[in-house]
């Protein structure tokens, strides 16, 4: 039963809030997704960031429902500390995927505002994560987090998978 809640709730929290931020806000930055006239073969490159990034968020989403029986969300959070998955090569793989989903959407739709904009999530998630998310996951996980934390980048991917002991 945990599982089914702790999925209901990522699903719930994925929608409007990543949702909102990667769909919701280009849209009304493009104009309606309304393309500029760049080279084509540049615009189709934003489609890997993009893709890459989709699915980047739906694994870690569906990992903090399998492995840390909770959501991204503040208010429920995980009861388990999330190391698996994409978590292995980076600490923030939503906020990651958020910003590459952006910047291909700058791309595909020849718009340098999603640029600017994808700059400004960036800085507001960083704060976040700085002054919110870790001192939080220390005090819940305490020398578990550490470990990870020292072991795992917090923005730039590790080349390889990290392995928990």
């Amino acid at each position: 039963m945990r599982k089914a809640s702790a999925a209901l709730g990522s699903a719930l929290f994925l929608v409007p809030v990543s949702g909102g931020a990667a769909v919701l806000v280009p849209w009304w930055l493009t104009g309606g997704w309304r393309a500029g006239h760049w080279w084509p073969p540049l615009r189709l490159l934003g489609l890997l960031p993009l893709a890459a990034g989709a699915v980047v968020i739906l694994a870690a989403f569906t990992r903090f429902a399998l492995e840390g029986l909770g959501t991204p969300a503040p208010v429920a959070p995980p009861v388990r500390l999330v190391v698996s998955g994409p978590y292995r090569y980076v600490r923030n793989p939503i906020y990651v995927a958020m910003i590459a989903v952006l910047i291909g959407q700058g791309l595909l739709f020849a718009r340098p505002v999603l640029f600017g904009y994808a700059a400004g999530a960036w800085v507001l998630t960083w704060a976040f994560v700085r002054w919110y998310e870790e001192p939080g996951l220390v005090r819940r996980f305490g020398a578990e987090d550490e470990r990870y934390c020292r072991a795992v980048p917090a923005w730039r991917p590790r080349r390889t998978p990290w392995q928990s002991a």
